[in-house]
Formats: C-alpha cells, structure tokens, sequence
C-alpha cells in the first residue's frame, strides 16, 4: 500500500508539473501576406527558432504566411485588440493610424539598400515605431521587402507613357493611389491576397512588388510583362501587439528584440541574394523583362515630385526634415 501510495503521489507530481510547465509556455502567432519560401517568410521562421532557442521553449512562435489570418488592415486591428500577438507588413501601412508613415511609401525615396539599412536602423527608423505605440503596436525592426517594379498583361514598358491607361492594383493607401493617377494609369487598391485572382480575371491588368514577391505569388503566370522601375523601396514592420507585450517579462522582452535583431540580418542578406536568381527565374519562365533608360527614369521621378510635395504635408515637416537628414548622412 505504501509502495502504491508513493507511485500515485510521484505521477500526481508529475502531471502537475507538466501542467505548470504547458501554462507557462507562451504562444505567438506571427502573420504576413507573402507565400511560404519568400524571404521575409523565411525571416520570420528564423525569428521563430531563435526564439525557441532563447526561450529554452517557453515561448513558442507559430508563423501564418499567405494572408492566412486575413489582410494587412484585417491583422492591424487584431494586433490592437490583442488576438494577434506579431505581424510583419508594409511601414508605409500604418499611415492610416499614424499619417508620418506615408514617408516610407514616397516614389525614389531610397537609391540602395544601403541607405535604407542606414535610416530603418537609426534613430528615425526607432523614433518611427515608438509613434505606434499609442496606438497599441510596438515595433521590433525592419524586414524588407525590398525595390518594387511595375508587371502588367498589356504591353512592354519602354517609356513613361506606356503606364498611361493601365488598370494598376495598389496598396491601400492614399500615396500609392497618387503616384498612379500621376502617370495617367488607373488605380485600383486591393489586398494582397486577393491579387492573383484580380489579375487572372482581368478585374486588374498589373501590379507593382518586388522580385520576389512575384514569384512567391506566381504572379508571372498571369502577367507578361515586366519593368524594372525601382520606383518605391519598402522596410516592412515587424510588430508586437501592445496588449500582448505589455504581459511579457523584462527577459522576454529580451528574447524577441535579440531574435528580431539576428532574423533581421538572415532576412535582408536572403532578400537581396534572392534578386539576381529571381529574374533569371522569371526570364526563364516567359516573362519579358525590360528597364527603363536614365532619361525615362528622369522623367518618372518629375512625375512623382507633385505626389511627393503633396505627401510631404501629409507627413509633417519635422518627419520629413528628420528623414532628410539620415539620408544625407547615409550619402557621405
């Protein structure tokens, strides 16, 4: 009786603390909208190791690429309200919610990455997230999406004019809306997820993202056509809910700030190999690629400047000026 005693109190021990040890794991769900094997998906899933790896498992990170839990917009409310703890999107997304943002979206903002590193990693790019946190999101750092060219499924694009006329999808917002009217094409805002069907069933006749989001997507099986443009750069949030945060301990706090900082270099270094073998790829598979030349560049960049001024009130002075300057910093 005595030997059985001690087995069932050793067991009820046991499940106890299995009990304790499941309460205490905490789970995060990490939503974006780019397909499984895109880079930034390939950052988060870095993000996820490292934090399970830090964590000795007690924080467990599950990643939803593809737009599984919704849109960009539809994962900014859940982010607020808590039901989602992380999300990665489009900087420029937030200027529904904080109007700087729509600094990160203006047309030839960026000549290189390596000023775009320069300024997302500094000061401004810190001081940018720390304005969301009233409004319920703390931001970790940077992915990136990376230089955004134009697709379309009527015609190459050899000069500005040829954008005229294009029914072109578009991030939701107001910029991106501009700079396309400001070429004579018409945009049309959609979420991502809803964009290969728009473009399969003709309801769109291009788009504009980066390389590896338009094999990611399989957007070259319904469009021919491609410009490199490098019209637009996007850094891309990494985002905790607030509400979510605001449980965690000074040391977890650690572990996702140190994983974001180390999957933020795997990410980027990702990204940019991933550029020269995408094109090929897209070459190979049909696609007419062409670039536009240095005077047609030119006069793409004094069609943005209207949309820019515009946008640069929309911003604020102090952002613009404060952006203005780690630019010319990065320059030097």
């Amino acid at each position: 009786m005595k030997r059985l005693f001690l087995k069932t109190l050793v067991a009820c021990v046991a499940v106890a603390a299995f009990g304790m040890a499941q309460a205490q794991t905490k789970t995060i769900k990490f939503a974006n909208q780019n397909a499984k094997g895109h880079p930034l998906v390939n950052g988060m899933d870095k993000f996820a190791e490292l934090v399970d790896q830090k964590s000795g498992g007690k924080l467990k990170v599950n990643v939803f690429p593809g737009g599984a839990l919704g849109s960009d917009q539809a994962n900014v409310s859940s982010l607020q309200g808590g039901t989602l703890e992380m999300a990665s999107m489009n900087s420029g997304i937030f200027a529904s919610l904080v109007k700087d943002f729509s600094i990160y979206d203006f047309p030839f903002l960026f000549g290189n990455a390596k000023e775009a590193d320069a300024v997302v990693d500094g000061p401004f790019g810190q001081m940018m997230h720390k304005k969301l946190e009233e409004k319920g999101l703390v931001g970790l750092g940077y992915y990136e999406l990376g230089f955004r060219h134009l697709t379309n499924s009527k015609r190459a694009i050899t000069k500005v004019e040829d954008i005229a006329g294009l029914k072109l999808r578009v991030i939701p917002n107001p910029i991106n809306v501009d700079w396309v009217s400001a070429l004579g094409a018409n945009p049309t805002p959609l979420p991502f997820p809803e964009l290969y069907a728009a473009l399969e069933q003709g309801a769109v006749d291009g788009q504009e993202n980066p390389v590896a989001t338009i094999i990611g997507a399989k957007l070259n099986e319904v469009q021919k056509y491609m410009t490199l443009s490098y019209h637009q750069y996007n850094p891309q949030s990494i985002i905790v809910s607030k509400k979510f945060w605001d449980t965690l301990s000074p040391a977890e706090h650690k572990i996702l700030q140190d994983a974001a900082h180390e999957s933020i270099a795997f990410e980027r270094a990702q990204s940019r190999a991933a550029l020269a073998t995408g094109l090929d790829s897209l070459k190979k598979s049909g696609m007419q690629i062409t670039e536009l030349a240095p005077a047609e560049v030119a006069k793409l960049r004094d069609k943005m400047k209207p949309v820019i001024a515009k946008h640069s009130a929309t911003a604020g002075e102090a952002t613009v000026k404060a952006m203005m300057a780690e630019l010319e910093k990065a320059r030097k």
